[in-house]
């Protein structure tokens, strides 16, 4: 069948929309993230993300979300931090900012998401690639890392909750500490992502395990769901605070002096070739 596109409006932001949904069948859905030239995560995108998988969680025929990027070498990258004072800080009922509960919503949703990974993962966006369900990447072309430490702050969004879970502490504490970028490859051997494809296969692959999916039952789809995530998710309360810390660490000591270092290459270099090789220049970054 024809993909059907479905419009967002997002009242809240002027921006227009990073995300878009498409139709793939009646069960199936696929979310859409493009914000050129590199996918930074901007408040808008937080804010339509949260509206969107409110939305789907509430679609009862919806058994598989795939979520993709339309940016060549970029998936989901971590936070556009120019930005930072526009991100959504305020805390609903149950204590959560938009993006914790965003991230919470996704892995307890009642489908079950999936990730086609090309290009660069860091920051925020890998750490939205941890909430998903199922996570597939592109040998050739996904790169993953967690850059905050090198930027002088440190993670909010799940990746010190989630990751050590995933890779083990040890490891962890590499990924984060280092600020490194991380190929496909090494992803898979660490549990870092389900499976690593090569990139001329990765789409067939994905297309036919989420038809597969979703070609069985949602009462008990989503049952084994959270009989899982009861052994393997961390605590709501700690995704929220690990967010605060985030935004407290904003007040570091190191975060404007790496800024303004950062800046310079920015200036110098370009930021498509930046973050093309972000792990590289962070560690540059610390000897100016």
């Amino acid at each position: 069948m024809q993909n059907k596109i479905i419009t967002i409006k997002n009242k809240k932001m002027k921006q227009v929309s990073t995300i878009r949904v498409e139709q793939i069948s009646s069960k199936i859905r696929k979310v859409i993230f493009a914000n050129p030239p590199v996918n930074l995560i901007v408040p808008e995108t937080v804010f339509s993300l949260h509206k969107v998988i409110k939305e789907l969680s509430e679609e009862e025929k919806v058994h598989v979300v795939i979520f993709s990027s339309e940016v060549s070498d970029f998936f989901y990258n971590h936070f556009d931090l120019s930005k930072i004072g526009e991100f959504p800080n305020e805390l609903d009922a149950n204590g959560n900012s938009v993006w914790t509960d965003l991230v919470i919503q996704l892995t307890k949703a009642p489908f079950i998401s999936i990730g086609i990974i090309r290009g660069r993962t860091r920051g925020g966006g890998n750490e939205l690639s941890m909430a998903f369900d199922l996570r597939y990447a592109s040998l050739e072309k996904a790169f993953f890392g967690q850059p905050e430490v090198g930027g002088g702050v440190i993670p909010g969004g799940g990746g010190t909750e989630r990751m050590p879970m995933l890779i083990g502490r040890d490891r962890a504490l590499e990924v984060i500490l280092t600020s490194d970028d991380y190929n496909a490859a090494l992803a898979e051997q660490w549990g870092l992502v389900t499976r690593a494809l090569p990139d001329e296969e990765l789409d067939s692959f994905v297309k036919d395990i989420a038809a597969r999916i979703a070609s069985f039952d949602k009462t008990a789809l989503i049952a084994a769901k959270k009989q899982i995530n009861k052994a393997s998710l961390p605590k709501d309360e700690d995704l929220q605070a690990a967010y605060q810390g985030f935004m407290e660490s904003l007040n570091f000591p190191g975060f404007q002096p790496r800024s303004a270092s950062f800046l310079k290459f920015l200036t110098n270099i370009g930021i498509h070739d930046i973050e093309k090789r972000l792990g590289h220049y962070i560690g540059l970054a610390g000897k100016l």
